[in-house]
């Protein structure tokens, strides 16, 4: 567990660590952001700033773990402010924040998925340990889903090595998970 105020600068749509003990800390604490400039961290040993996507910097606020200023004025980021900008950055993100949070309650190592074309990479151990598992991608319940969208999400999860699963955020936020299993007859 994190046990460490940590401080962080909102630069554009990210959060900068620029300590670089505290990069270590977050990051050797549940994989939390990349270090900058490191394409495949192995542990600890890094002496970069850590990046950190705008969910993980809010869910890490959100946990009263990290304090935000902002680049532009120095000034503190407020939960509200911070909140109005991931809506901004990102379509969902009620849905997709909620989603990130279940996953981590469930302990696992959840990173921004966009290599695999989906919204999460989802790790049962870490990155630079395992492979992730599972991609994720955050639906509403209205959501339309096509013949065609499941069959490209299957083969590029199939592609991967990974398991393609929908995330679902019920009206009472509940998340619900669907898989698809891909078979040959």
């Amino acid at each position: 567990m994190l046990n460490k105020l940590f401080k962080g600068e909102l630069v554009e749509n990210r959060i900068v660590i620029w300590d670089i003990e505290q990069s270590k800390k977050i990051f050797g604490d549940g994989y939390y952001g990349k270090p900058l400039g490191v394409p495949k961290p192995k542990g600890t040993d890094f002496d970069a700033p850590l990046i950190l996507d705008l969910i993980e910097g809010y869910h890490l606020v959100s946990e009263k773990k990290l304090t935000i200023k902002d680049s532009n004025s120095g000034k503190a980021v407020s939960k509200k402010k911070l909140v109005e900008k991931c809506e901004r950055e990102y379509v969902l993100f009620k849905e997709k924040f909620l989603v990130y949070k279940e996953l981590r309650s469930r302990g696992y190592i959840v990173t921004p998925g966009i290599k695999f074309g989906s919204d999460f990479a989802v790790y049962e151990h870490g990155p630079g340990i395992d492979h992730a598992p599972y991609i994720i991608q955050v639906m509403q319940p209205e959501s339309n889903l096509t013949a065609t969208a499941i069959v490209l999400a299957g083969r590029l999860a199939t592609t991967v090595k990974k398991k393609f699963l929908i995330a679902i955020v019920k009206d009472s936020d509940e998340v619900e998970f669907l898989s698809f299993e891909w078979w040959r007859a």
